[in-house]
């Protein structure tokens, strides 16, 4: 397995096909594995990278709290992008992961070639509710601490069947990745100067409204959609990625 050591934390990650290069990013408590059903199809076109963030899946799990950060996550993604052999390259992810995309993109726009975010929230502005969800996500770190890998049992299909090796790492990344300290990568927004296509399922209610907040914030940002179509496969907007336009899709 393919390991990279970054100050004595490895990070796993997998390199398919050649082409332009594409990182991305799973969300909270998921892993690389998310992405295994649009491989095939992005490897064809892209050197896709696929990675496990610290305390998820065959990445380590660092028992010092301090190990988990925003910061420390856009370090892995660059180092990542380094073992590559990619200056640059397309940057997105799902949740958390598209959030990590973001404040890649406001430490290091230079090695950005286009955005691909999926079901994100940017953060906030207002520190009550940056409050409220950092409380939100320490109450998550509790709960995996009190209930172990049995919490993604009551989650979703897809986070019922993630491996991990335990659930400590996912509680220490509640409380160092998923909480936010300010409002840069929300402010960052209306800065964006590279294709970025910004996708939402129809029925993905926690991300409707942080969608629209992009649309009208991201320069030359469309929402589009049609709601009488099925939803896309998730491979699909790739092959949009150097068009600026934020999308919907059912």
């Amino acid at each position: 397995m393919p390991k990279i050591n970054r100050d004595g934390v490895e990070i796993y990650y997998e390199v398919h096909g050649s082409g332009p290069p594409l990182l991305l990013t799973h969300g909270y408590s998921s892993t690389s594995e998310m992405w295994n059903g649009q491989t095939a199809a992005l490897s064809k076109h892209h050197k896709l990278v696929l990675w496990d963030m610290r305390g998820h899946g065959r990445s380590d799990y660092p028992d010092d709290a301090s190990a988990y950060s925003e910061a420390l996550t856009v370090a892995d993604m660059a180092a990542l992008l380094d073992e590559a052999g990619a200056d640059s390259a397309v940057v997105g992810g799902l949740s958390l992961g598209g959030y990590m995309s973001l404040a890649f993109y406001r430490a290091h726009p230079e090695r950005v070639r286009a955005l691909l975010i999926i079901d994100t929230g940017p953060g906030f502005k207002k520190d009550d509710a940056r409050e409220a969800w950092n409380r939100r996500a320490h109450d998550t770190g509790d709960r995996f601490e009190r209930e172990g890998l049995a919490v993604l049992t009551s989650a979703s299909r897809e986070r019922s069947s993630v491996s991990h090796r335990n659930a400590s790492g996912l509680a220490r990344a509640a409380r160092g990745m998923l909480t936010q300290r300010d409002a840069r990568v929300i402010e960052l927004l209306p800065g964006i100067k590279v294709p970025s296509l910004v996708v939402v399922g129809a029925e993905d209610t926690p991300f409707l409204a942080a969608s629209d907040y992009m649309a009208a914030k991201i320069p030359g940002g469309e929402k589009g959609g049609d709601p009488g179509r099925r939803p896309r496969r998730q491979h699909r907007p790739a092959a949009g990625l150097y068009r600026r336009r934020v999308a919907v899709s059912r």
